[in-house]
């Protein structure tokens, strides 16, 4: 089956990496930055080119949200399968006179990091079963876990991942700006946040809450809120309300 890559963003770099690591051709890497596509290339081994798309079997839309449809587009084969990889967009958004699908990763994605591929889930969505047979055998050539998903699905679990992962970094990045300000290392807080993470792999992430919070502290709480100011005050205070509401403290 000959496969094009289109993107040249983290998505499109690392699922180029995870076919050429388990042995999947790649005909192509398409898409606008020549600079970005250059060095998967090098790196991967694979053509590229940002002005003429390679005729294939399956074409999968690594690029942001808001491009797919217009990418979709470009793509003018009738006898063909097209995945984007989006958690929170149906297949319906590609547009074409081609199969429709969604092939989606279930992972945060940079360059700079590399990744065991085998662990991240894939959440396949297609027209017909024929397609699903196609992408869920494709899939776990990289992946230990591959699952159907619609779309309705599909976009709770982006949900549930932006909560898990995006929100939790922000509030990464919180901390460090508070740790910074006070010139201590933000390196001292790594074992906690490890051990933070590595506990919910064996506890109900309900059970392992900690804090002033779910003790109800109000002391400590109060201590805190006098530290802080603007946003991460209001961010303080939204996040020990919901705790508190969740373990009926409020």
């Amino acid at each position: 089956m000959q496969t094009v890559i289109i993107g040249s963003g983290n998505v499109a770099y690392h699922l180029a990496k995870a076919f050429t690591q388990n042995n999947i051709p790649l005909k192509q890497v398409f898409g606008r930055n020549k600079e970005d596509l250059k060095k998967i290339s090098e790196e991967l081994n694979i053509s590229y080119s940002t002005k003429s798309l390679s005729d294939a079997d399956l074409y999968i839309i690594c690029v942001s949200d808001q491009s797919v449809e217009n990418v979709s587009k470009l793509i003018t084969k009738k006898d063909c399968l097209v995945s984007h990889t989006s958690g929170s967009l149906p297949k319906e958004i590609l547009i074409g006179e081609y199969r429709k699908s969604s092939f989606y990763p279930l992972q945060t994605f940079s360059k700079s990091k590399q990744l065991d591929y085998s662990k991240i889930p894939f959440f396949i969505e297609t027209e017909i079963d024929e397609d699903q047979k196609l992408l869920t055998d494709l899939a776990s050539r990289i992946s230990e876990n591959v699952m159907k998903s619609d779309h309705e699905k599909r976009k709770y679990i982006h949900l549930t991942a932006v909560f898990a992962c995006n929100f939790v970094n922000h509030l990464f990045s919180r901390a460090k700006e508070i740790s910074d300000a006070q010139e201590i290392p933000f390196d001292y807080f790594l074992p906690l946040i490890d051990e933070t993470v590595k506990k919910i792999h064996e506890i109900e992430p309900k059970s392992a809450q900690t804090g002033p919070a779910v003790r109800n502290d109000t002391r400590v709480l109060e201590l805190h809120e006098q530290l802080l100011k603007d946003e991460s005050l209001e961010i303080y205070k939204t996040m020990n309300h919901s705790i508190k509401k969740m373990y009926d403290l409020d």
